[in-house]
């Protein structure tokens, strides 16, 4: 009843999304404008990613990111390793930015995407990569390592770590109640609103209370975040922001959302709160479950949705037969925003470990 009744009101708003594919913001430095690319892959949908070809001996890091984001989410990161000379790979993952916008949630299932991004390194010539996974982008690094292992050197999992490929097997309510069984709150629940017909009309026609509750700095507004918590949060003026975003970058990723809309990035939940991607993971190969490569996992303390802490520390030693580095950081869901020279320092040192030979084989220090 309660959802039937918010779907009323969300649908009475006239704030609307467009799902075509709208003209993309310029983004400041460390972004070079000559350096995107635009690419049909294979199923016909157009990605715009930022490409920087690696020098001599180093390798291909791809970074992706999640919810609700672009490219422009790693600035720090792509500040830091072009300069010294590592190739990137940074796409607007599907739904944002620059790339196509589908409002079928069916074309979001991860067994998908992930052919889409090897399209994309296939079209760039790169055998193997380093992939850096956030939010989203950590469930879809964690399918390229279930479906495409030969493609890949290591794996870094920021905040959200290895998504097993049983874990969208829980049904959602069930996931709710261990959750509350487990922590006390239940972590997912706001999935409901964000999968509720209207919820992009009502997110855009709050816009800057949905970035000060994305971004907020005070974290612990997450424990209570079901769907009313998150309705009344946006039409609250007390939600402090983090300030670690400048009001020019805050700017940047709000006219972001503003010209590519919402509708088609809030598939990313409705195929998660529903069963597609449940579905989906029956395809992943038994043997790839477990990743043999190595593994940073970089835990946020403060990030209570995600509980990186307690839940993804423990799943990312259990997910590798390999080595896993493993580091915490007092930071909330925005690790690498919140703490970029931590971040970066952390992943070069282990990247440097890695002692990969870039023609197929790697060493651990």
């Amino acid at each position: 009843m309660l959802f039937q009744v918010l779907s009323s009101l969300l649908l009475a708003l006239t704030v609307g999304a467009s799902s075509a594919l709208l003209p993309r913001v310029d983004v400041p430095a460390p972004f070079n404008s000559s350096l995107f690319e635009d690419f049909n892959v294979s199923r016909g949908l157009n990605y715009h990613y930022y490409a920087v070809p690696a020098d001599t001996g180093k390798p291909t890091l791809l970074f992706l990111h999640g919810f609700p984001s672009t490219s422009y989410d790693w600035r720090h990161q792509v500040a830091f390793f072009q300069e010294k000379g590592y190739g990137l790979l940074v796409p607007d993952m599907l739904g944002y930015g620059g790339t196509s916008k589908p409002l079928d949630p069916q074309l979001y299932v991860s067994s998908l995407i992930t052919k889409d991004i090897i399209d994309i390194l296939d079209a760039e010539s790169i055998e193997q990569v380093v992939v850096i996974g956030h939010d989203w982008g950590s469930k879809i690094a964690s399918r390229l390592a279930n479906y495409f292992p030969e493609r890949f050197l290591a794996y870094a999992f920021l905040v959200v770590g290895y998504t097993t490929p049983d874990f969208f097997a829980t049904p959602f309510e069930e996931k709710l109640r261990l959750d509350k069984l487990v922590l006390g709150y239940q972590r997912f629940a706001y999935w409901d609103f964000m999968a509720s017909e209207g919820a992009d009309q009502f997110i855009l026609a709050h816009l800057d209370s949905f970035f000060n509750v994305t971004y907020t700095k005070d974290t612990t507004h997450s424990i209570s975040a079901d769907p009313l918590a998150v309705l009344a949060a946006f039409n609250s003026t007390e939600v402090t922001p983090a300030d670690y975003v400048t009001p020019e970058e805050r700017a940047i990723q709000m006219e972001a959302i503003r010209q590519g809309g919402i509708a088609a990035p809030l598939n990313w939940y409705k195929i998660a709160r529903g069963t597609l991607e449940m579905q989906d993971d029956k395809g992943i190969p038994r043997e790839n479950a477990l990743i043999r490569s190595p593994i940073f996992f970089g835990a946020a303390l403060r990030d209570y949705i995600t509980g990186s802490a307690p839940i993804f520390l423990a799943g990312a030693l259990v997910a590798s037969n390999s080595t896993a580095t493993i580091r915490e950081y007092n930071s909330d869901h925005w690790l690498q925003q919140a703490l970029p020279d931590q971040v970066n320092g952390d992943l070069l040192e282990w990247i440097e470990g890695l002692d990969l030979d870039l023609g197929g084989d790697y060493q651990y220090h």
